[in-house]
Parts: C-alpha cells; structure tokens; sequence
C-alpha cells in the first residue's frame, strides 16, 4: 500500500511555529515519525509540503491512480479552499483531514473546513499523534474495502 503524506502552508514551521498550538516537533521528525509507524504495517509513504496552493493540487493530481489514500493536513487551506477540495474530489481517492491543533478552541473561522467534505474521516487537536491515527483509520477503511471487494 502507498500514502500521499500532503503538508500545507507553514507546517514546514513546525517547533518554532506558535509552539502552544503546536508543539515543538520539528518538520523533519514528524516526517520520520511517520514513515516508521508506515513501515511497520508495510505502507510506502510519499511526502509533500508546499506553501503554494496550486502546488498542492499539483501533486494530488499527479499521484492519481498511483497511491491508495491521502492524509492532508490543509493548514490554512482547509478554511479557504474551494480548488483542494475539488482536486481531492476528483481523484477520488480515500483521504483523512489531519489538524495539529485543536480548532474548536482556536479563532471561529478555523471551525469551517471546505475539505472535509472530500475525506472519510478528520482528526484534529491530537498533536502530530494525529497523523499516526490518521494512518490507522485509513488502513481500517482500505483493509474493509477490500474485504468487500473480494466478496
């Protein structure tokens, strides 16, 4: 199996970026945290973070047909855009919504996320722990599909 790992806007900030929202995890950490809680259930893994919308439509479009699910963390993305949520829309593939931090206490324009309507499932204000429950509820999802599929 293979993941798309999707990182937007100023997550490559983490640990200096607003560390009470945040934590003080760096990028490069979260990056191995996750790709060795992947490896021990046998996922490949493709990382991506971009700062640039359009960047991150781009590479949900290019993995079409070559991945089995995408978690995404939209940053800022998730309140604003219309463009990933429609990207993620059409590639049709099984996605999970990650936030770090816990929205429901943060500002009321952090409450709305446009994407949510493409994904199956949302994990938020777990911290970077987040991303490794993110994989399981996609594993579990996967793993179901295609029980029902062999049927």
């Amino acid at each position: 199996m293979k993941f798309l790992i999707i990182n937007g806007p100023n997550l490559n900030m983490l640990g200096i970026r607003e560390p009470n929202h945040y934590g003080y995890e760096t990028y490069e950490k979260l990056i191995m945290k996750i790709k060795s809680y992947c490896e021990s259930f046998d996922v490949e893994t493709i990382f991506f973070q971009s700062n640039h919308e359009g960047d991150l439509i781009d590479e949900i479009q290019k993995t079409y047909k070559q991945i089995d699910g995408i978690i995404i963390n939209p940053g800022a993305y998730a309140h604003t855009s219309v463009a990933l949520l429609d990207a993620l829309k059409s590639v049709s593939l099984p996605a999970i919504e990650v936030h770090i931090s816990k929205l429901n206490t943060r500002e009321k324009f952090r409450q709305i996320s446009y994407i949510r309507d493409a994904c199956i499932n949302s994990v938020i204000g777990l911290g970077t722990d987040g991303y490794l429950r993110a994989v399981d509820i996609l594993l579990k999802y996967l793993c179901g599909k295609n029980q029902q599929e062999m049927k």
